[in-house]
């Protein structure tokens, strides 16, 4: 493990709390299934095209982005030659901190502001994934996002911590620009819509707002009921 790496703060989560808040990857076997597959769709596509990194993207909210990112975050713990970091960069609630049950001093908007380093924020999984969370709401989370900061941080964060894959948890695209100013800063989005709930109406805008700022990777249908498989998502190359 690299210096940068083992500064950072681990983290581990309770059998219970993952039992609560549906983090079925933690402890592997048939119950991680659909994840495990789903990172590695994420890592075929991203070897394919030289993706490094990407977004997260809802067309509106409880779609079920933020647990499948938490529980990618177990996924790719699992995978032992691969660096990964999650950044919760959907500033306007707690996101992933609250799905993980981790308190945190400070939120991404202080680290992409440059008032904070990753090192003092940043948490640890394990020896190979790292996360950056919330606290609360961030003020100015579009601006924040859309700025020349915020690009800059990133690249030095790819430079100091040499993540083989950058996954950035957004915002939902309904409701606010913040995405619109910042997608530039990745190589391309997976987008996540609720089965029954995401309208197709609102998957194609999406999908056609989404190619207009970066690649779309592809499209998973959560909460499905209807899989080519047996677990409940599905995936589709868009």
């Amino acid at each position: 493990m690299s210096e940068a790496w083992a500064e950072l703060e681990p983290f581990e989560v309770s059998a219970s709390l993952a039992q609560k808040n549906r983090l079925v990857s933690l402890n592997g076997g048939a119950a991680a299934g659909p994840f495990d597959m789903l990172r590695t769709r994420i890592l075929q596509q991203a070897a394919s095209n030289g993706w490094k990194r990407i977004a997260l993207v809802s067309p509106h909210s409880a779609c079920g982005k933020t647990t499948t990112a938490a529980n990618l975050i177990f996924s790719f713990g699992r995978q032992s030659d691969l660096r990964t970091l999650f950044l919760d960069l959907d500033l306007r609630r707690q996101g992933l901190a609250k799905v993980l049950g981790l308190q945190c001093d400070g939120n991404m908007g202080l680290v992409l502001k440059g008032q904070k380093s990753f090192a003092e924020h940043g948490r640890r999984y394990g020896e190979n994934v790292a996360v950056g969370l919330n606290s609360g709401v961030v003020e100015n989370a579009s601006e924040i996002l859309q700025s020349s900061q915020t690009r800059v941080v990133l690249d030095e964060l790819q430079e100091d911590y040499e993540p083989g894959i950058m996954i950035l948890d957004m915002p939902p695209l309904i409701g606010t620009d913040d995405n619109f100013g910042f997608l530039g800063n990745v190589d391309c989005a997976l987008l996540l819509a609720e089965a029954e709930r995401s309208t197709v109406e609102q998957v194609d805008i999406a999908e056609r707002q989404l190619s207009e700022l970066t690649n779309v990777m592809g499209i998973v249908l959560n909460k499905s009921h209807y899989t080519d498989g047996a677990y409940g998502y599905g995936y589709g190359y868009a």
